[in-house]
């Protein structure tokens, strides 16, 4: 015999299923903070921890002042070496996950230390005795976007996620009086890469919409453009440095790494900005993996004034020895 109790009890039984139901179909509904937060320490971690991305640092840091000659100039210093030591202080990272994808930034804080080994004396080389160090203390920030695709379903989130492609990387001190406008590549193949805004140009490590890291065979030579905008009527002093890289066992492999000071093409003044075009190149190095070519542009006074506090501006190239 059906009873009034049992009607009821079975109309909140069908009510309770269907609120279940309609929950795990909700999109809307709510997500576990405890999973999130998973996701979220994965990706931070496999982006901290990817070669690619530590590489950009292996260049950007010089450890010293390194051996190019400058041409005599009349001005108050006299620089043979100049050189960079950087020194990370802050990772911070923010990602987005929308369904299989998620989008990261990450921003990188650095202490610098700019060494100048030079002379007062305008007849000054490297081998002289009379030569000093200067050193200039500055905070840089680099910033590069980051996107993971979600290969699987783990306990463990670090096996769920894959970092499938990196913007460039660009950044420097907060200055507004020089600055990189962009940057060209020119590959092996006649084709060339062309950069004006470094985080929002994605290079993908799979076949896809967006650009494949460029690969390069050893011991090739690459051409380079940077165009720079500076407020300072003197030519800018815009280097290159390459060919250090992140070993996982090793850490950094500095051996191979190299600097060049680029060539100035041309200049025109707008009324406010030099621009102006330089250009330069770089020479693979023989060993196979993923590297940066690291841009970076100071004024003039900068290098060739003792007391001119560091304004600087970077971007950086990650590419493929293959």
């Amino acid at each position: 015999m059906v009873t009034k109790k049992s009607i009821i009890t079975t109309l909140l039984t069908l009510l309770f299923i269907s609120f279940v139901f309609i929950g795990c179909n909700d999109e809307n509904s709510i997500v576990d903070p405890a999973n999130t937060n998973d996701d979220q320490e994965a990706l931070k971690k496999i982006a901290e921890e990817d070669e690619l991305i530590q590489s950009f640092e292996a260049n950007y840091n010089e450890d010293e002042a390194m051996g190019f000659i400058f041409g005599k100039i009349s001005t108050e210093i006299f620089p043979v070496k100049v050189g960079q030591r950087m020194r990370p202080i802050n990772f911070d990272f923010t990602a987005t996950i929308e369904g299989d994808s998620a989008f990261g930034t990450i921003t990188r804080t650095f202490e610098g230390m700019l060494f100048i080994i030079a002379s007062y004396d305008s007849n000054a080389s490297f081998f002289d005795t009379n030569l000093v160090l200067i050193q200039k203390p500055f905070t840089t920030t680099i910033t590069r976007n980051v996107i993971f695709k979600k290969v699987g379903n783990s306990e463990d989130p670090l096996e769920n996620w894959k970092l499938v492609a990196v913007s460039l990387p660009e950044g420097g001190t907060p200055t507004e009086n020089i600055s990189i406008k962009s940057l060209t590549v020119y590959l092996e193949n006649g084709d060339s890469i062309y950069v004006d805004s470094p985080n929002d140009y994605y290079l993908s490590r799979e076949e896809g919409w967006r650009h494949l890291i460029p690969i390069f065979r050893p011991s090739k030579d690459v051409r380079v453009k940077v165009e720079i905008a500076s407020v300072y009527p003197d030519p800018d002093f815009v280097t290159l440095t390459w060919g250090a890289w992140k070993d996982k066992l090793l850490g950094v492999r500095a051996k191979h790494r190299t600097k060049k000071k680029f060539e100035l093409i041309s200049e025109e003044f707008d009324g406010t900005f030099y621009n102006r075009v330089y250009e330069g190149s770089w020479k693979v190095n023989p060993f196979p993996g993923v590297r940066h070519a690291v841009v970076n542009a100071f004024p003039r006074v900068v290098i060739y004034d003792d007391e001119a506090p560091v304004e600087s501006n970077s971007w950086g190239m990650p590419y493929v020895v293959k």
